[in-house]
């Protein structure tokens, strides 16, 4: 019985001491993958992605079991084919930010006790107080896009007219009243913010609570986090997440923190900025704000990526440290509303309801994740996923939008299933 109760305990301690360790690299096969079946299905999905202009470049990292297993580059930053994509190359994360910049703190401050996901948002956001159809909407509802809130609201429309920028909201030199940068030489009036957040509690709500995918509350919560931690968004996220996981690189307005690692540009804008963006979100209404948002605006690298997603897979621990609670994780990664046929989790996307019996063309993403798995994609091209069950990180960054939005081949070639799937037939290989 003792020896019994000694190896349960030697196991726990091991068990404990991987589950909290950092990142490391080692080879598929040290995790019982088929290293030589991963890299020609991989290079080959790439290959392809590449020739039909999905990107003119990308980059894929995948951990299992604590290792980083595979991490390779392929292809350019642009179809020039100039310059190359490199492994420590920064990324614009556009809609992946929502699940690593306002999310993580959202989770903090519910494990604190100062967030309650289902009292009336508008007991945290006074400007709702008195919306009739907005009053009432949780904030569980609103992660879970499930409030009824429309889907986006181009800001950028406030700022033009007829082609040219407004003086009023935007001017070629910083000043007092014009500090948000949102390129090189474009600053905008520091009171936008509070327009963005006028028009947001003015617009209509639908009657019926159905999912609704909305972009709009994440442009809310920064504000929010400052107004209940009385800190800069930015510095409360770096310094209660981002530093301590030693996540150098991820992180708001890269251009001005004086990086080397090469930053991959997204989109030419011929409308807003007249140029190929590069450094500076390419989102326009996270541009609006200055560049901080919470729908978009975070850059880094995969292997910092990586180490986010690692911790909320092991429940909020991440090399002996623990940044949120357990049942916190559990709750924040689970179906939401799967009565109403919403998939989401709070502020995480999940897999289709019924997804492992799809095909690789109709599921989302890969038929083979578990329904515990999580993650988020990004429209730029970016792709992170975790999967509990199989132990499993998957980040795909890619630029898609080079040269413009149009290039929807990454969707069209089922790119990102495609490579996610292929890590899972590499362990069935091996059984």
């Amino acid at each position: 019985m003792f020896k019994n109760f000694f190896l349960v305990f030697t196991y726990f301690l091991l068990y404990s001491q991987f589950s909290t360790a950092q990142l490391r690299y080692d080879t598929p096969d040290s995790v019982g993958l088929d290293s030589s079946y991963i890299n020609v299905k991989v290079d080959s999905i790439m290959t392809l992605g590449i020739r039909e202009q999905a990107f003119p470049g990308a980059q894929l990292l995948v951990a299992k079991k604590g290792n980083i297993i595979f991490h390779k580059a392929y292809g350019y930053h642009t179809f020039d084919s100039i310059q190359k994509v490199g492994l420590d190359n920064i990324y614009d994360f556009a809609s992946v930010t929502k699940i690593t910049g306002p999310l993580p703190v959202l989770m903090k401050l519910y494990d604190e006790g100062k967030l309650d996901l289902d009292a009336p948002f508008s007991r945290y956001w006074k400007p709702w107080k008195h919306r009739k159809d907005k009053k009432g909407i949780t904030l569980r509802e609103l992660l879970a896009h499930q409030s009824g809130l429309q889907p986006y609201i181009v800001f950028l429309n406030e700022v033009l007219k007829k082609g040219k920028l407004k003086r009023r909201f935007v001017r070629t030199v910083s000043s007092k009243r014009f500090s948000k940068q949102a390129y090189a030489n474009i600053y905008i009036n520091n009171h936008f913010k509070k327009k963005v957040f006028r028009k947001i509690k003015r617009s209509k709500v639908s009657d019926d609570k159905i999912y609704k995918y909305s972009g709009l509350a994440s442009l809310i919560y920064p504000q929010l986090i400052e107004n209940i931690t009385g800190e800069s968004y930015t510095t409360y996220l770096q310094k209660n997440f981002f530093q301590p996981l030693g996540c150098e690189t991820l992180g708001y307005l890269p251009t001005l923190k004086g990086f080397n690692n090469a930053i991959v540009p997204t989109e030419y804008d011929s409308i807003f900025r007249k140029t190929l963006t590069k450094g500076w979100v390419h989102d326009e209404n996270a541009a609006l704000l200055g560049g901080v948002s919470g729908n978009a605006g975070l850059f880094g690298t995969a292997k910092d990526l990586a180490i986010l997603m690692q911790m909320y897979m092991q429940k909020g621990t991440y090399n002996g440290k623990q940044y949120i609670k357990e049942t916190t994780l559990n709750e924040f990664t689970k179906i939401q509303y799967p009565d109403n046929n919403n998939r989401r989790g709070l502020g995480f996307d999940k897999p289709l309801i019924g997804n492992d019996t799809l095909s690789i063309k109709e599921a989302y993403p890969a038929p083979e994740v578990s329904p515990e798995s999580f993650g988020h994609a990004g429209f730029t091209g970016t792709f992170v996923w975790a999967d509990p069950e199989n132990d499993m990180v998957f980040i795909f960054l890619s630029n898609r939008v080079y040269p413009t939005r149009t290039h929807r081949n990454i969707y069209n070639l089922n790119i990102r299933p495609a490579l996610q799937q292929v890590f899972y037939i590499a362990s069935k290989r091996q059984n």
